[in-house]
């Protein structure tokens, strides 16, 4: 089966691989129609598919092309898909030669489970982010450490890796396990479908990581706030359903501002108007928790007894406030440099083990978090803005799943459903 028909055969040609679930995952399809769009050819030189819904399918191909760089283009984009080169052979690992910049053509990375060959062993990377590089330590006995690296850290002398050749993607499956919305990784929901079948079943995916089959992260908006939202996100952190908080200055300051003051953007919670000097509520609020050092010193003195802010501090909830160039004050705990806010969210994501990432109506904070997640984690993203949902899938989070709706029925709903009323 080929391709193309009656044409002279492409001078550059490479044999690659597929296995696992790539029919049903769709896996194959998407495969070949990179190769088309691309304008090279592939023929089909082996097929097993899989006859149980458990047996994974394999697939060897012919990829030919026009040129030597056209055909490493194309072998580059179709290895995210989990296409492996047949005649392998190892990384090529070259040190980076100042602080901060990968050499030229350093091998960027995925938010899926990567290999790199070294000495004819395959050795997974730890950590799996896109847009990172990949540096490699040895760490004894002829071992390798593997592991991704943002550019901004990139020390001189660091073996990073160069190229494709001895790399190797393991894409993301559909969850086979059981029919939910994640199982077949659909990047957007409309807005026009029935949610009901959704909240329900991210009320199910948070009941099993509240019973010990996951942990939870929640990055939030300050629209969680303005909403009157705060005490269903409140809730789901006083009943366990939230393990790590990202947010920024905005979403701290209106749910203090609302326990100090009762109002958000000076905007009275209760009937919904204005009030007398409201617009300085949020300034105030942060010159109070900056005289008192930060968030913790407010709950401990007994300032602060209400809220988001409080509840994390009530049950050890560990948090990141990402600041940005708008920001007011800020508070005390908002970590005000982009590169120092990413690193801590790297290290709660991993060292906390998130599995599962529910995103709400915050458009930077949501994709922020995005580029940083592995594919494993099950992402929600919900925003009454499409356009924040879609975008995040366009940017590389294809597991996500977009919810289109406001912040305040959805979280009224998948509080009454997580916890049964």
């Amino acid at each position: 089966m080929s391709s193309q028909t009656n044409l002279p055969l492409p001078r550059y040609a490479d044999e690659v691989e597929l296995a696992g679930h790539i029919i049903d995952s769709l896996l194959l399809p998407k495969v070949l129609d990179e190769i088309m769009s691309q304008g090279g050819g592939f023929e089909i030189l082996q097929i097993t598919v899989g006859q149980r819904r458990q047996d994974p399918s394999a697939c060897r191909l012919l990829v030919t092309a026009d040129s030597d760089e056209q055909l490493e283009k194309i072998l580059c984009d179709i290895s995210r898909h989990g296409a492996v080169r047949v005649h392998q052979q190892d990384a090529e690992l070259v040190a980076a030669d100042m602080d901060g910049a990968f050499p030229e053509r350093f091998y960027c990375s995925t938010n899926q489970e990567t290999q790199v060959r070294i000495g004819g062993m395959w050795f997974r990377v730890e950590r799996p982010e896109m847009d990172c590089g990949l540096v490699v330590r040895p760490s004894g006995g002829g071992t390798f450490q593997v592991a991704t690296l943002p550019m901004s850290d990139v020390r001189r002398g660091e073996l990073i890796v160069i190229g494709h050749h001895g790399t190797r993607v393991l894409p993301q499956g559909r969850d086979r396990d059981k029919l939910s919305v994640f199982g077949f990784m659909q990047s957007t929901v409309s807005s026009e479908k029935p949610k009901n079948f959704t909240v329900r079943e991210i009320a199910a995916e948070m009941r099993r990581a509240k019973n010990g089959e996951g942990k939870i992260l929640v990055v939030a908006g300050p629209a969680v706030v303005h909403t009157g939202s705060r005490e269903h996100l409140s809730r789901l952190i006083r009943e366990g359903f939230v393990q790590v908080l990202f947010a920024g200055n905005a979403l701290a300051t209106h749910d203090i501002e609302q326990s100090l003051f009762g109002t958000s953007l000076g905007i009275s919670l209760e009937h919904g108007g204005g009030t007398e000097e409201g617009h300085e509520h949020h300034l105030r609020s942060i010159n109070r928790l900056r005289r008192l050092g930060g968030i913790r010193q407010a709950v401990e003195s007994g300032v602060l007894t209400s809220g988001i802010m409080f509840e994390c501090i009530q049950h050890n909830i560990p948090f990141v406030l990402a600041g940005s160039i708008r920001d007011d004050g800020p508070l005390p705990d908002v970590i005000t440099d982009s590169l120092a806010a990413q690193n801590a969210m790297r290290e709660l994501i991993h060292s906390q083990g998130i599995t599962f990432c529910l995103m709400i109506a915050t458009t930077l904070h949501s994709i922020a978090v995005g580029n940083l997640l592995p594919a494993s984690v099950k992402t929600v993203c919900v925003d009454i803005n499409p356009a924040t949902v879609t975008k995040l899938a366009d940017r590389g989070t294809f597991q996500s799943i977009g919810l289109v709706t406001d912040v305040e029925p959805f979280l009224r709903v998948l509080v009454d459903e997580a916890t049964g009323h």
